[in-house]
C-alpha cells in the first residue's frame, strides 16, 4: 500500500496557520498537556563535532487532536547573521490509527508562529487587565512573530523595542508602525525599554542575564522565550525571586530552564517556586495573578504538544485549501 504524504513549505505554513487560530490551538494544547493528554519525552539536543550547531529532536503525542510526531531541528545560533533562521528543520506528523506519516512541514515558520502564540496565551492569562505597553527585547525572527501575534490577537497601544544592533531594532519598530501601533520607540538600554512596560518579552540569544530584577516595576508580566537550554539565561536570579513563576511543562522546565535552574542552584528558590503550568492556570486548578502589584513570569521552552496542535491545524487547512505537494512513498 502506497502512502500519500503532504509536503508543506514555509510559505504555505504561513498561509494555513493564522496567528489567531494558532493561539486557540496552542491554548487548547496546553490545557490538554496539563490534563495528562500528552506524552512528551524531554527534548534532546546533540552538539555537532564542528561546534557550529546542534541537532534537536522533539517527539510527542497529543490526545486532542489525536496525533503523534517528531520535530527535527538544526540549531545554529550564528545563522541569523548569515541570513538564515537559527532553527531550521522539519516536523513529521503521523495519524494515530495506523501510524502513517501524513505530513512533512517546514519547521522554522511553524515554530515561530506557535512560540509567539504560546506567549500570547500566557500573557492573556497572567498580565494585568488593561496592560497597554509591550517591551520587546530582541530583534530576530521571534521578535517579529511576537509583535505580529500580539497585535493580531491581544494588541498594545505602545511598543518599545531594544536590540544590540540599532538597524535591527529600527526594523522591528518600523514593523510595529506598519501594524498600526500608536506609539513606537527604540530604547537605548534594556532598563530603558522596561521602565514603563506592562509586558516584557525576552527573545534574545543571550547566554547571560540582560534583565535585572531591580529594573522591574510592580505589576509587570514577563515572557522568557530566548533561552531554551539549561546553560543559557536572559534574566537574573532577582527577577525569578520577585516573580510568581509559571512554565509550559514542569518536567521540561526542571531539566532545561536556565533561569529557574540557576536560581535553584544559587539557593535563592526551591522547585516549589514554580507555581504551576500555564495549562493549570487556564483550567483554574492553579491561581495565576492574585494582585495588580504581582510580578508574573512565564518561562517558555516550547513543547511538542504545541508543535503537534499547530501541525495538525496546518495539515487540515492545507488539505482544505490545496496547499503543499502530495507525494507517494
Amino acid at each position: 500500500m502506497r502512502l500519500a504524504l503532504r509536503v508543506i513549505g514555509a510559505a504555505d505554513v504561513r498561509r494555513a496557520l493564522t496567528y489567531p487560530d494558532c493561539v486557540t490551538a496552542v491554548e487548547s494544547a496546553m490545557r490538554t498537556l496539563s490534563d495528562g493528554g500528552a506524552v512528551m519525552p524531554l527534548r534532546q539536543v546533540m552538539p555537532l563535532p564542528s561546534g557550529r550547531g546542534a541537532l534537536g529532536t522533539m517527539p510527542g503525542s497529543l490526545a486532542d487532536p489525536e496525533c503523534f510526531g517528531v520535530k527535527l531541528l538544526s540549531l545554529f545560533p550564528d545563522n541569523p547573521s548569515r541570513g538564515h533562521s537559527s532553527h531550521i528543520g522539519l516536523h513529521v506528523l503521523c495519524e494515530p490509527e495506523h501510524g502513517r506519516p501524513v505530513a512533512v512541514i517546514e519547521a522554522s515558520s511553524l515554530t515561530a508562529i506557535r512560540t509567539a502564540a504560546a506567549s500570547v496565551v500566557a500573557t492573556r492569562a497572567l498580565s494585568r487587565p488593561g496592560s497597554s505597553v509591550l517591551a520587546i527585547l530582541g530583534t530576530g525572527e521571534q521578535a517579529r512573530a511576537h509583535l505580529e501575534c500580539f497585535q493580531s490577537v491581544r494588541p498594545f497601544d505602545r511598543v518599545v523595542v531594544w536590540g544590540r544592533r540599532d538597524e535591527a531594532a529600527t526594523a522591528i519598530a518600523d514593523r510595529a508602525r506598519e501594524l498600526g501601533v500608536a506609539s513606537v520607540r527604540v530604547a537605548d538600554s534594556v532598563r530603558d525599554a522596561v521602565t514603563d512596560a506592562d509586558v516584557v518579552c525576552t527573545l534574545t540569544a543571550s547566554t547571560t542575564a540582560i534583565l535585572r530584577g531591580a529594573d522591574l516595576r510592580p505589576g509587570i508580566h514577563l515572557c522568557l522565550v530566548g533561552a531554551s537550554v539549561a546553560s543559557r539565561r536572559e534574566v537574573d536570579d532577582d527577577c525569578v525571586v520577585r516573580s510568581r513563576c509559571y512554565v509550559d511543562h514542569r518536567a521540561a522546565a526542571m531539566a532545561q530552564a536556565g533561569e529557574l535552574l540557576g536560581a535553584i542552584a544559587a539557593g535563592v528558590i526551591g522547585p516549589e517556586h514554580v507555581l504551576g503550568e500555564i495549562g493549570e492556570v487556564l483550567s483554574g486548578r492553579v491561581a495565576g495573578r492574585v494582585d495588580d502589584s504581582d510580578v508574573t513570569l512565564y518561562k517558555s521552552l516550547g513543547v511538542a504538544a504545541q508543535d503537534l496542535a499547530a501541525a495538525s491545524l496546518v495539515l487540515r487547512r492545507a488539505e482544505a485549501l490545496g496547499l503543499g505537494t502530495t507525494v507517494e512513498l
